[in-house]
């Protein structure tokens, strides 16, 4: 079994990847420098389920990573270590060049020095792609739909930096290619839209499918009348992909990183699977049996009315596919 290193380890996805191999016989190693809401409690999780090898470390602490990568020499890393909340880019975008960008460039300097047949795994996101305003759009009653792209977009739609959080994640995805073009190492990129699921720990700033049903459960079953917000008019749609099916695709690519090494992917659940906040809303209500309490605020800056990934590339590389639909997945976030 291969030897596996994931940064931000105990995160939402890290945790949910390292249970996974632990339970799988893949020999796991995470580090974290357990800042994020609930990474704690993950970790504590992650070491009931087995987990012995794990490091308190920031990634921007380049000699603490050098020594880490030195030392354990991974088959496979799993790039999730980052900072990926909008609203604190734009609050402090400094900070958040130094995690996305600078962190990952650390990792990179890493596997190049120490460990150059280190194949790595990197999530990016949707947001490489801009606010994408330039595509045809149209608004019905419940969601906003894209004319010209019936699939969703795919990996050739022009890349847009917007938004600080824009900027370092993709400052990041293309060094990721590049040193596979110039040193030969073994990236591949994942750009994400929607990942919901089990151990989020979300928050008003981050990882909405969780929020919203969070904040559905706490007005059903507490009494907490005081309304939830809505950025922009929740006609906002997105692609959501259960951790189930992440999972799946992550260590189905670890083991077959020959077939993508080089290349980037878009990754959600793909049209099937789209959803917008108003629809999410009226599914939790019927659910619930519950009206729930809510208000409109602003449009969030550079926020993407629609994004869909078409994940037909990365569907016929790997021969990987969405199994957990949008109302089976919700139904077991609540």
């Amino acid at each position: 079994m291969k030897k596996i290193l994931i940064t931000g380890g105990c995160g939402f996805l890290g945790s949910n990847l390292c249970f996974h191999g632990l339970e799988n016989g893949y020999e796991i190693h995470l580090i974290d420098n357990l800042r994020r809401k609930g990474s704690k409690a993950n970790l504590d999780w992650l070491i009931k389920a087995g987990l012995k090898s794990y490091f308190l470390v920031d990634i921007c602490n380049q000699r603490e990573v050098e020594k880490i990568i030195k030392k354990l020499m991974p088959d496979v890393v799993f790039h999730l270590a980052g900072q990926v909340a909008m609203i604190n880019s734009i609050e402090n975008p400094f900070e958040d060049f130094q995690i996305n960008a600078l962190g990952s460039l650390i990792i990179l300097e890493a596997i190049r020095k120490f460990s150059p047949e280190t194949e790595i795994i990197y999530s990016s996101t949707n947001k490489v792609y801009g606010d994408l305003k330039e595509y045809k759009i149209i608004e019905s009653e419940k969601r906003y739909e894209l004319l010209d792209y019936p699939n969703g977009f795919d990996e050739k739609t022009k890349i847009d930096f917007q938004s600080p959080y824009g900027c370092s994640k993709g400052s990041a995805d293309q060094y990721m290619q590049d040193y596979n073009r110039i040193y030969d190492i073994k990236s591949t990129v994942f750009r994400h839209s929607t990942l919901y699921g089990g151990r989020q720990f979300s928050t008003y700033e981050q990882g909405w499918i969780s929020w919203f049903c969070s904040q559905a459960i706490k007005q059903k079953y507490t009494n907490y009348n005081k309304p939830f917000t809505i950025s922009g008019n929740g006609k906002q749609v997105r692609d959501i992909l259960h951790i189930k099916d992440a999972i799946l695709l992550y260590y189905t690519a670890a083991e077959n990183m020959i077939k993508i090494s080089g290349g980037c992917y878009n990754i959600g659940g793909g049209q099937d699977n789209s959803i917008s906040i108003i629809e999410l809303i009226q599914f939790l209500e019927n659910e619930l049996d519950y009206n729930l309490n809510y208000t409109f605020l602003p449009w969030r800056s550079s926020d993407q009315k629609v994004f869909i990934s078409d994940i037909t590339k990365i569907q016929s590389e790997l021969n990987w596919e969405v199994n957990v639909e949008n109302s089976q997945g919700i139904k077991m976030m609540i």
